[in-house]
């Protein structure tokens, strides 16, 4: 008997001992997952471990439509919802691991390990995810209002630097102060080209420095040594001469740039054209007139200055006409544009407000659907179909039985009309309606008997549904065993309190006697030293508060002796009991095994008799 019970109490002590390994390991990852509350010692592990479930669903930035609101010291009802609604988001977010209410609520710690591990996992690497965009988004927000001393010196010295640069620029950029006039095809020589160039900017060095060595080594070459310098000073006076005549050969064909302010480039020329081909044209013909005119102001016959203004002012009119005919046209068109946009924007909000509604009602009916059981809405669906194949069928029949109504009329109308000629018929007539009564009573009492019959077949269904499954039986054997275990841990925390309490109070009376005794001795005292007689019985009164105190320490150690008596003899109970509660597990294991047997068995022997 010893040995039968000391090795089940092996097996729960090291199934203790890992579920105990388990939540330790649980705890360590959710402290370094970043869920500190899991240090709190006064916490029960409930709390802690779902407490960190909640804490990592919320982490992970996931979208679900239920409300993961954790409290401490839950009811046993809120603990029991919070729980499902743990279950029921899990396989949403792809958990691989599976995991049950009562496993969470009966703090199965093996199977609550992969969950929280992977949980774990998953909320660390979404904060990864989001860590760079939390952090840019923080730095764009402080630098909406907000700016670092370093950076704003480094802004004001670039700044500065940007501005000196470009002032430099400005200043020392090269300066077009003539323009060539004509087909630059006319110039072929590129040598004349590149000086043609340079002059436009005010580059006056027609020559290079190697065209000006070559011809000075061929001159050194020609001249003959006793000239000397004579011939060198020749020779550079007919290089200045033949440059002076190139250059002003070269500033025939420029032009100041100033004179030609008024022209367009080719560029902006072509971007106006590919615009608006007809109104360019009109203004190309207007600008022709102009150079006439002021091609025509230039020469000797002028009209004078106020023909100028005023021809300057026709053609500034025309513009101006031009333009607001122009705006006018843009004016109506915009206002057409408008009012179709307010129309649309009309049309397009009571659209959105329809989509928000049928939104709404998708939301509601989706909402719906997820909280009802997927099995019920598949014999809902089930019904549907046949509802509705019932109907086509009962639509089907009553046209039949319309069509032999119309049939049995004409029968009848021919029959009489035969009846009505013949009055053999009548007699046959007659007979044929006395057997249509006894037909039609043998059918009403057909129909009672089939009533009857159905009201019987539909209590003894009812009676059939009221008793419990196998596995409802199951069902409620697990739910039963939940509801034990919280209402026997609930009972067995309050008793604690219970005790907790009575020897606290205990205590405190002891305390309290012992306090008021070492007063009355301390307040005795001097006066019971004062003569030998109070003296001695002060020593008597001090003996007979140990003798007292020696009788109750006798009482507590023989109550104590009393109760651990009492505990061996409920530890043997509890074992006995356990020996009886494996045995009724292998027992109900053992009837389950031949129940399924003997519903084979039944099956194949109906299987044989059909």
């Amino acid at each position: 008997m010893a040995g039968s019970r000391g090795e089940p109490a092996e097996v729960e002590s090291r199934e203790d001992e890992e579920q105990g390994i388990k939540l330790a390991e649980i705890l360590e990852l959710l402290v370094a997952a970043g869920y500190f509350r899991a240090r709190i010692k006064g916490l029960s592990p409930f709390d802690k471990v779902v407490g960190g479930m909640t804490w990592c669903i919320t982490t992970c930035n996931f979208d679900i439509d239920v409300d993961l609101l954790f409290q401490e010291n839950s009811t046993i009802g809120q603990k029991i919802a919070l729980t499902e609604k743990i279950v029921s988001v899990l396989p949403k977010m792809k958990c691989p691991h599976g995991l049950e209410p009562h496993q969470i609520q009966g703090l199965d710690f093996i199977h609550i390990f992969p969950v929280i591990q992977w949980l774990v996992k998953r909320a660390i690497e979404t904060r990864q995810e989001m860590g760079d965009y939390i952090r840019s988004y923080s730095v764009f927000q402080f630098q909406k209002g907000h700016s670092l001393p370093e950076d704003d010196q480094f802004a004001q010295r670039r700044e500065k630097a940007l501005k000196t640069l470009n002032d430099t620029f400005d200043i020392y950029k090269p300066r077009r102060k003539y323009k060539r006039q004509g087909d630059t095809a006319e110039v072929m020589d590129e040598e004349s080209r590149v000086h043609s160039t340079l002059l436009e900017y005010g580059r006056k060095y027609g020559l290079s420095k190697q065209g000006k060595a070559e011809k000075s080594e061929d001159c050194k070459v020609s001249v003959p040594s006793n000239l000397g310098g004579k011939g060198d000073m020749r020779e550079e006076d007919e290089l200045r001469s033949e440059e002076e005549l190139r250059i002003k050969s070269l500033m025939v064909r420029m032009a100041a740039m100033e004179m030609e302010e008024g022209h367009l480039a080719a560029s902006t020329v072509g971007q106006i054209v590919g615009r608006q081909s007809d109104e360019i044209k009109q203004m190309a013909s207007e600008y022709a007139e102009k150079q006439s005119e002021l091609s025509a102001e230039e020469r000797p016959e002028n009209l004078g200055a106020a023909a100028q203004h005023r021809r300057k002012v026709t053609s500034l009119n025309k513009q101006i006409t031009q333009r607001n005919n122009v705006l006018e046209q843009l004016k109506g068109q915009s206002a057409d544009l408008q009012s179709s946009c307010s129309e649309l924007k009309k049309e397009l909000a009571e659209v959105n407000d329809f989509s928000g509604k049928l939104d709404q009602e998708l939301s509601t009916l989706e909402s719906v659907e997820s909280k009802a059981d997927p099995s019920i809405l598949h014999k809902l669906r089930d019904l549907v179909t046949m509802n509705e194949s019932l109907k086509v069928q009962e639509q089907h029949f009553r046209s039949h039985c319309r069509e032999e109504m119309a049939r049995l009329q004409q029968n009848i109308e021919s029959l009489k009309s035969e009846a009505a000629e013949n009055s053999e018929e009548k007699e046959r007539t007659l007979a044929l309606e006395q057997q249509h009564k006894a037909e039609r009573e043998k059918l009403q009492k057909i129909r009672l008997l089939l009533a009857r019959r159905n009201r019987e077949i539909a209590i003894l269904q009812r009676k059939i549904d009221e008793v419990p499954s196998r596995a409802e039986l199951t069902q409620y054997q697990k739910r039963f065993i939940e509801l034990y275990g919280q209402v026997s841990a609930t009972h067995k925390e309050t008793k604690q309190f219970f005790t907790l309490y009575n020897t606290l109070d205990d205590k405190k009376v002891y305390l309290e006697k012992e306090v008021n005794l070492l007063n009355s001795i301390h307040d005795n005292f001097q006066q019971a030293m004062a003569s030998p007689g109070t003296r001695d019985q002060f020593l008597r009164q001090m003996e007979q508060i140990v003798d007292g105190i020696r009788q109750s320490r006798n009482k507590m150690e023989k109550k104590k002796q009393e109760n651990k008596m009492r505990r061996d003899q409920l530890n043997d109970e509890y074992l006995e009991l356990l020996d009886k509660q494996r045995l009724y597990f292998k027992t109900v294991k053992e009837f389950k095994e031949e129940c399924r047997k003997n519903e084979i068995l039944l099956s194949k022997l109906k299987d044989l008799t059909s």
